[in-house]
């Protein structure tokens, strides 16, 4: 039963590559789905690439954070802050971080553009992972013994278009950037580090999905939303115009509805500031005068 179960799978894989194309057939990341980071493998001595038997270059996950005692990882369409705190950085770590910062070298990453295919088609030779690459554009300052080192990124990702049946459904990965914030700030920024030679360095990455390669537009400009602190001249006029057309509603609406509801509610003599009101009656403010006996 089982070994139909995989046959049949199999026939549907293939028939879903004949009729859809290659690319439909091919796996896609569900929602929260994991995506590890793993880097270029460097030498602390000379910051160059290192290969293997194969001349091809080494890739090593990234340091394992003390958070969840795995290397950095995203999870799909989930936007938030993750922190990745390394315990403690060796001293050819150190000298890798110099190399970074001083850009002799980058820190080149990359991501799995797909999950790995689930289902292998006998006779036919599984397609190649495919990955895109994510550089973390890491920034801080150089000293004689010691650096300074901005330990918060920005990191954006995006994924490829697709027609969504459902909220939150399957994808796959287009491209990849990070970069460091207030890199300069280390005299009094809390986001940036002095670090020594056996320090652990406690790294925040602010993730941000975008579900198409393009960033959002509106009218062929990019729309930044969540910045505030501006104030433009429009802003001032519709609170202003604003301003002026709840004043004009509340004045009509007391002149004409409550204050003659007010009136009728009491007599006119004795409220009107008239010498004596109407007929003798009143003193104009509300008091009647009373016969002395």
């Amino acid at each position: 039963m089982q070994l139909l179960v995989l046959i049949g799978a199999a026939l549907v894989a293939r028939a879903l590559a004949a009729t859809n194309g290659h690319e439909l057939a091919l796996p896609s990341y569900h929602y929260g789905a994991p995506i590890r980071v793993e880097c270029m493998n460097r030498s602390s001595e000379t910051g160059e690439h290192i290969q293997n038997e194969k001349h091809e270059i080494e890739w090593v996950p990234f340091p394992v954070c003390n958070e969840t005692d795995q290397p950095l990882e995203f999870h799909y369409g989930i936007e938030g802050e993750v922190n990745c705190t390394i315990p403690m950085v060796s001293d050819p770590f150190f000298h890798l971080l110099e190399f970074y910062i001083h850009n002799d070298a980058p820190l080149a990453c990359r991501l799995p553009a797909r999950p790995p295919p689930h289902i292998e088609v006998m006779g036919e030779t599984p397609p190649p992972q495919e990955y895109i690459p994510l550089v973390f554009a890491l920034a801080g300052t150089l000293q004689l013994s010691h650096m300074h080192i901005s330990t918060h990124l920005n990191v954006l990702l995006h994924s490829t278009p697709k027609q969504h049946i459902h909220p939150h459904d399957s994808g796959v990965l287009d491209s990849a950037t990070a970069y460091s914030t207030s890199p300069l700030t280390h005299l009094e920024g809390s986001a940036t580090r002095r670090l020594v030679i056996g320090d652990p360095l406690p790294l925040s990455f602010s993730v941000r999905w975008f579900p198409t390669p393009a960033l959002p537009k509106v009218s062929g400009k990019v729309e930044w939303s969540g910045m505030g602190g501006h104030i433009y001249a429009s802003t001032v006029f519709y609170s202003l115009l604003s301003f002026f057309a709840g004043a004009a509603v509340s004045t009509a609406y007391f002149f004409g509805s409550v204050l003659p509801r007010r009136l009728r509610g009491r007599g006119l003599g004795g409220a009107t500031p008239l010498g004596y009101g109407l007929n003798g009656v009143g003193n104009g403010w509300g008091y009647q005068k009373r016969a002395v006996d």
